[in-house]
């Protein structure tokens, strides 16, 4: 495996901690609640939701990351404006540390903006996502609400190439810098089924340049493979499994894994990369866990 030859930036968001060389910290996970025709949703237009079993998933997950030691961040989705205000109470009020709000499209995100700026939960939040096509309503909505997080996407429809992620970066970083953002994600943008290979080397690229957490939604790859072709299961899970733990072996300080129901068999993949990766840095460059709650020290027990 690796050392970065760049330092790698580790940030602090609401306690958690991401990025580093490989080997220092646990990868940070990313479960969706929420989403689109996500089964606890009653109505997606008023917000309302099935509290009793969206808490009992949130649960879950914390035991999951506590039993790894993969911190989360939950990543709160919306389809409609008027929605966002009572899932982000819910979340900010069951969930400590971190989450993100991420909108179907600008107009919610603009609302979910809005909202936890004037509610004072702006610290706690990671906007989700600022991309190339972002318009000017919504960079000053993000600037308004003194947001200081942002996961920045490399999406490139022109070039959707290694090359072609890579050349979107700093024009993504100017507009994360007009809007106000301090701390930097990036996620480089599955767009295709085989895409966890090259998200991979990108994810690898980005830090080595640029020395930011970086990561991606993976999960998106294998979801498309799924509608072209029946997979069993099992072979489903597996390649869960599998997109999820290439990037780790890259570098990556992230993965957004998907609905939050996949919790289970995403950190137990993540975790064990993490290990992996963990006990190479130690022997091969000296790098030490940053955390004793790292997976190193876990999930072999």
């Amino acid at each position: 495996m690796f050392k970065f030859s760049r330092e790698q930036k580790i940030l602090d968001i609401a306690g958690v901690k991401i990025g580093g060389q490989p080997g220092q910290l646990p990868t940070v996970m990313i479960g969706s609640i929420f989403y689109h025709k996500h089964k606890i949703v009653i109505d997606e237009k008023t917000g309302e939701f099935n509290e009793k079993k969206a808490e009992e998933l949130l649960m879950k997950e914390k035991e999951i990351s506590e039993k790894t030691g993969n911190p989360r961040i939950v990543d709160v989705c919306c389809s409609w404006p008027q929605a966002f205000g009572k899932m982000i109470d819910f979340i900010a009020r069951k969930v400590d540390g971190p989450f993100c709000i991420d909108g179907a499209t600008a107009e919610v995100r603009i609302a979910g903006a809005k909202y936890v700026g004037e509610v004072g939960l702006s610290d706690r939040v990671i906007y989700n996502s600022i991309t190339p096509h972002t318009r000017e309503d919504e960079i000053t909505a993000i600037r308004d609400a003194k947001i200081k997080s942002a996961i920045l996407l490399t999406l490139n429809t022109r070039n959707p190439t290694i090359t072609g992620r890579i050349q979107v970066m700093d024009e993504l970083l100017a507009i994360a810098q007009k809007a106000g953002i301090e701390n930097i994600l990036v996620d480089v943008c599955v767009i295709d089924i085989p895409d966890p290979g090259p998200i991979s080397k990108t994810i690898y690229l980005v830090k080595e340049k640029y020395g930011l957490p970086t990561g991606a939604g993976v999960h998106n790859a294998v979801v498309m493979w799924k509608k072209k072709r029946a997979l069993t299961p099992e072979n489903y899970m597996l390649a869960e499994g599998v997109a999820n733990a290439i990037p780790i072996a890259l570098g990556a300080n992230f993965i957004l894994y998907g609905p939050i129901e996949y919790a289970p068999t995403a950190y137990f993949s993540c975790a064990l990369a993490d290990a992996y990766v963990a006990y190479n840095a130690r022997q091969e460059y000296g790098i030490k866990p940053l955390t004793n709650n790292h997976p190193l020290y876990k999930i072999f027990r």
